[in-house]
Order: structure tokens, then sequence, then C-alpha cells
């Protein structure tokens, strides 16, 4: 085991080189910043969208998915540019499959938000 900090003093080293990463995917990465733009929208909708609290835990959840997916994908995005800039067929199916996740968070999210949706304007319209 590697010596280090431990009990509060390591958990707040680990809040902050988790907010470092945060920090970085904002500044470096555009998919992040339009992320978190998403976020920023539908977070106010899913608050009056929501009927209760499980509806919201879904709706938000689903937010959160995106967010930590687009997060990894970046990750594995800047370790494989770390290894090297020459095109390798490894490095490229890493980065489709990290993307790949991605669109999987994002049409989650999507049938997520419209099922929501769906029920509560269709119970209205009933």
């Amino acid at each position: 085991m590697k010596p280090g900090a431990t009990g509060l003093t390591r958990i707040l080293h680990a809040f902050g080189y988790s907010m470092r990463g945060i920090r970085a995917s904002y500044v470096n990465e555009a998919a992040f910043r339009q992320e978190i733009l998403l976020c920023a929208v539908l977070t106010p909708l899913g608050v009056w969208l929501g009927n209760n609290a499980v509806e919201w835990a879904l709706l938000f959840g689903s937010l959160f998915i995106v967010l930590i997916t687009e997060l990894l994908n970046s990750a594995v995005e800047a370790a494989i540019d770390r290894i090297g800039s020459e095109v390798h067929e490894l490095s490229g199916r890493a980065k489709d499959i990290g993307s790949a996740a991605v669109l999987f968070s994002l049409v989650n999210l999507a049938v997520i938000w419209g099922l929501i949706a769906w029920e509560r304007f269709a119970a209205a319209a009933a």
C-alpha cells in the first residue's frame, strides 16, 4: 500500500482532484460544455415536468449519466492522445467506443424525458 493521506484529508484531496477534472473537461472539451448547457436548460424543466420523487430521480439521473459518460469518454481520449498522435486502429476503436457510450447516454436521456413528458401530456389531454 502506498503511503499518503488518509481519512478526511484523503477525501478532501480526492474532491480537489475531481474539481480539477471537471474544470479541465469544461475548459478543453466542447461536448462537455454543451452538455452542461443542456443540463442548465433541462434542470428547471425537469423540476416542472416531474410529478414525484421517482420521476425527478429519473429525469436528473439521466442528466448525470450523460455528464458522467462524457467525463469518462474525455478521460479515454486524453489517455489515448497522451500515448501518441499517430493513427492506430486500437486508439480509434477506444475513442469510437467512448463516443458510442455518450450516444447511448443521450438516447437514454431522450427516452426517459420523452416517456415522462408523454405520460404527463397524454394524461392531461385525456
